[in-house]
Order: C-alpha cells, then structure tokens, then sequence
C-alpha cells in the first residue's frame, strides 16, 4: 500500500476579494428555510478539484488567471449567496430568524498560491497522508459582532494553488447553510463554462440560471419555528457532527476506492441473487459494501484495533434531494438547501455478520422507501435525533456526496479534472461519493482512516470481493 507524505510548503502569491460586476445587482436579503436551518452548526463543507496544466507559474498569471477571475465575478452576479453573509441577529428574548445578506460590492476572498508537492501524488487514488491537501484548501474568514450583537458569517472562500509545469488545484470551503452540494455544483459548472467560452459572457452559457424563490418551500408541519427554537436551546450547541471530529494529524491516510461499472455489476447480480431484491441501486450497493468493510475493519483484533460490543447500535446517515420529489416540487435549479436526512441503525453484529451486506442493503431500500412516501417523515425530531447519533462514541458514518453530481463533468477550458474530492472528510469520519472519472457507471468512494484500519479495509474489501467472484461463478 503506497503511503507517502507530500505537505510541501504553499507559498501564498496573492490574496485578493472578487465580487459580482459593481452595480450587477442590487442588495438583497434571502431567509433561510428548514432546509438550511439543520446546517447551523455544520463544519464548513470543502471540495477541491485538480487539473493538467503542465506549463509554468508565470504563465499561469498571464493566461489562465486573469480568466478565472473576471469569469468568477460574472458568476457571482447570479450566484450571489457565495458572495453574502449570513447574519444572525441578537437573540435576547425572541426567535430571530439568522438570514443570508448580500449588500452592493460585497465579495469572497480569493487566494492564488503556489506548491511544491508532487502532483501525481495529490491525484492519486492510494493512500497518502491526510494533511497533503490541507495547505490546498482555504479557510473562512473569521465571523464579525456588530456594535447590537448581530453576527456577520461569511459563507465561502476559494483557492487556486498551481503546481509548476504539472497542474492547479481550485479549492471551495463553504458554510452549508448557503446551500447544498447540488447547488455549489451548478454553480462550479456555470463558473467553468463562462470561464471556457470564447466570449467570456455568462449569456454563452448553456446552463440555466438559478432559482432564488424561497417562498416556493413550503412549510406545512411549522419546521422553521421548530428548528428555531432548537437552535436557541443550549442542548443543541453540540449537535452536529462536531462531536464526531476525528485528530486528522493521528496516523491518518486519505485514499480513493474505485469500483468500475463491472464490479458494481457484479455486486448487485450479487446482492439480488443473496437478498431476494427484484432491484438494487449503485448507491445502495456501495453503501452497503463499505460500511460493512469498515465496521469489519474496527473488529480485526491486534494492530492497534480495538474490538467493540456487537450490541451497539451503528448508524449510517445519508442525505435526499428533496426537489424532484412531488411534495416538495422545487426546480431543479432551486439554489439552498433542499435535502431530507435518512438514517440506518443496525445492531454492529448484524453487520459483522455473514449476510451483513444484504442486511444493509434491506434497510437502507426501506429508508429510501419511507423517504418516497414522505420525505418530510420524522422530521421534527431531526434535530434530536442528530444529537443522539453526535453523542461521543457514538458509531456512525456520514455519507457526503453523490455520483448525480457529475463532478467530473466540470472543465474550465483545460479538460476535464484529474481528480475532484471532499476535503472535509478527513476530519468528519465521513465518506463522499462521486462518478468516476475515467469509468462510465462507475463510482469513487472517498474515505480517511488511521493507517492500520486502512490496511484492513483494504484486505477486508479485497477478499469480499474475491467471495462475490467465486459466488457469482
């Protein structure tokens, strides 16, 4: 298993603001809806994506930058959120609803760097150490008070790093309150697609525009006011997954697992020939596969593992766009948040054991089943419920991501990335899910683990999979 170490020295060349063209548009409030809310306390969300570019720094400033920049700032003309602020007003006595705000020339930074690191290494699918990556991704500014209490938080930052004569990086660190993964990836793409057309004009792009109603998510069960009052009480200041973060300098490797069309094939012949499903989704199958590897992975005795009671509950929390769903009817466009949270909790000896993948597979259909029927089920309880499975100890794997986002779909002019990954996931315990680059229907599992459970994740897929072969012959 490779397993190097490349956090070389980021030399920082310039750090500037880019805002929306001045007067593009005026100043503006949006509210936020019970979709957002849940995120309050999310840690900030980073996606970084890699590209060829085997040319020189001195080059770069002059042909590419220049283009990124000003194609930026016509972007966010319509996609003004990642430019705003969210303000949270003072809450003495009342339940003050925190909102976004954008005020006329109101920006995100923006931080052009340059990197040493070798970059094959960056792109790479086997592991290296967590911390390569993290001089690539740039961190939030600090939040403000104003003089009444009002906090000011803003809501994204960018970093484009360039790797000599080898390829740049572009790296997002948003707060999720702006919006969900579908929405930062619409707005990657149209980025990239003013920046790689010839006019340089946002009207040559072939995407559509975003969709900024909020007042088209309805809120029929009063989940706003629920959440609100959540939030103020002093129970809920743990409740994200905070409680789950991880020492991402301990002994910690980040890896890409790449499962082709054939193999993600053959597992679900596999699964439904074993489970008795009529059909069973990539998603599922994926789901299923690894969480099992990894909760096998903490049973493996010796090597530092510690074996845990087959009586505690695990939990696997996935996420649903709730858009296309006909309850909630958004377009598809819809900028914000609009997911619903699915959770699968299983006793840990039933997924150690002999049929635990199909076991999985069963429960997460029936979540996503419950979901179809209502996707808006138990959602009362969603902050609640959050705090139960952040509690210290607590077994659980938060899947980020999805291959509907078409990552890889993303070109600004150089080609598509060589690789587009989830930063954030070393320190959540999270996996991410993407479509694969190079294998039509296939799929990549991001995944950071300390690396003696890495070695047996690994050992422990290898072999299921050397069992499904034999099965499936």
């Amino acid at each position: 298993m490779a397993d190097e170490i490349n956090h070389a020295a980021v030399t920082i060349l310039d750090r500037c603001e880019v805002a929306p063209p001045p007067g593009s548009l005026p100043s503006t409030t949006l509210p936020l809806t019970f979709f957002d809310l849940p995120w309050f306390y999310c840690l900030p969300v980073q996606r970084i994506f890699f590209f060829n570019f085997p040319h020189s720094t001195n080059h770069f400033h002059h042909s590419a930058l220049p283009k990124l920049k000003q194609s930026l700032s016509l972007t966010l003309q319509h996609f003004f959120p990642f430019a705003s602020n969210l303000i949270v007003p003072p809450q003495p006595h009342t339940v003050a609803a925190p909102y976004i705000r954008y005020l006329d020339g109101d920006s995100l930074p923006f931080t052009v760097a340059e990197s040493s690191s070798n970059f094959n290494l960056l792109v790479s699918d086997s592991p290296q150490d967590v911390r390569n990556w993290h001089p690539l991704a740039p961190t939030l500014p600090s939040p403000r008070t104003e003089e009444d209490g009002t906090r000011v938080i803003p809501l994204m930052a960018i970093q484009v790093t360039i790797l000599p004569n080898s390829g740049f990086s572009i790296c997002f660190t948003f707060n999720h309150l702006a919006a969900d993964g579908r929405s930062l990836h619409h707005f990657i793409k149209f980025w990239a697609s003013v920046c790689k057309s010839e006019t340089g004009d946002f009207a040559s792009s072939t995407l559509s525009l975003p969709f900024h109603d909020r007042d088209r998510v309805k809120d029929p069960k009063g989940l706003k006011l629920i959440y609100l009052k959540e939030l103020q009480d002093p129970a809920s200041q743990p409740m994200e997954f905070a409680g789950l973060v991880r020492d991402v300098f301990a002994n910690k490797v980040r890896a890409t697992l790449v499962l082709s069309r054939e193999r993600v094939e053959k597992l679900k012949n596999w699964m439904i020939i074993l489970s008795g499903l009529q059909r069973v989704s990539t998603f599922i199958v994926t789901c299923s596969l690894v969480w099992v590897c990894l909760i096998r992975s903490e049973q493996s005795k010796g090597d530092g593992c510690v074996a845990k009671s087959n009586d505690q509950l695990c939990y696997l929390v996935f996420l649903a766009d709730c858009r296309d769903h006909p309850e909630i009817s958004l377009p598809s466009t819809y900028f914000g948040n609009c997911l619903a949270t699915c959770i699968v909790a299983l006793k840990r000896s039933e997924l150690v054991g002999e049929n635990g993948i199909v076991e999985v597979a069963k429960a997460v259909q029936r979540e996503i089943r419950n979901w179809k029927s209502d996707p808006l089920r138990n959602a009362e309880t969603l902050m609640s419920d959050y705090r139960e499975v952040a509690k210290p100890d607590q077994s659980v794997l938060i899947v980020a991501g999805s291959p509907k986002l078409g990552v890889y779909e993303t070109d600004f002019g150089w080609g598509k990335p060589k690789k587009s990954e989830s930063v954030h996931i070393d320190i959540t315990g999270s996996i991410s899910l993407s479509d694969c680059r190079d294998n039509e229907g296939g799929i990549e599992v991001g995944l950071a683990l300390e690396r003696i459970r890495m070695n047996n994740f690994i050992n422990i897929l290898e072999q299921q999979f050397v069992d499904i072969n034999v099965a499936c012959e």
